[in-house]
């Protein structure tokens, strides 16, 4: 893995709870990943974290899509504990309970498989997961969020405001 640690990268986050802030963090970016020869590969990536039970899961086009990073360290350090470390996924048009902590498996798939939060709960946490002002959650809306440092609340965008960079990867 330390080979393919070149990239570095700064990316709006959002999670469920509505606060949006900025993650830096050292990378191994998609573009890396196409050393692997995707086309050759099943269609989900099923990510595995410790120390419970943990599973999500992207589509292979999320996974290799630019946007999506596995980090290994934040502000030049390397990624503590109680931010995911190893290894972290960052979906940033994603919220937050997809980017799995701790993983320790990424297994290629041709099956959907079941996730963590999706299991627990899946009226609140789908499979897809894609930041979405006009799908509120099943306790609260998801029409504004907070942010971090001055605690203004601002218009969700969808999918966090990458839906250029995304256009062909949703099609409806």
């Amino acid at each position: 893995m330390r080979a393919f640690l070149n990239v570095s990268g700064v990316t709006n986050c959002e999670n469920l709870a509505l606060w949006l802030n900025l993650c830096a963090e050292s990378t191994i970016s998609s573009q890396q990943w196409q050393r692997l020869r995707p086309e050759q590969m099943p269609g989900v990536a099923r990510l595995r974290g410790y120390p419970w039970p943990y599973t999500e899961g992207l589509t292979l086009g999320e996974a290799m899509h630019p946007l999506t990073m596995l980090a290994t360290g934040v502000y030049g350090k390397p990624l503590p504990k109680q931010n995911g470390a190893p290894i972290r996924l960052v979906v940033p048009w994603k919220y937050g309970f997809k980017s799995g902590k701790s993983l320790v498996e990424i297994e290629l798939t041709d099956k959907q498989p079941k996730t963590l939060w999706e299991t627990l709960s899946p009226e609140e946490y789908p499979f897809e997961a894609n930041v979405d002002p006009a799908i509120p959650h099943a306790r609260w809306s998801q029409a504004t969020e907070r942010v971090v440092d001055s605690g203004d609340r601002i218009r969700t965008l969808p999918l966090n405001g990458y839906a250029a960079q995304l256009s062909g990867l949703y099609k409806k």
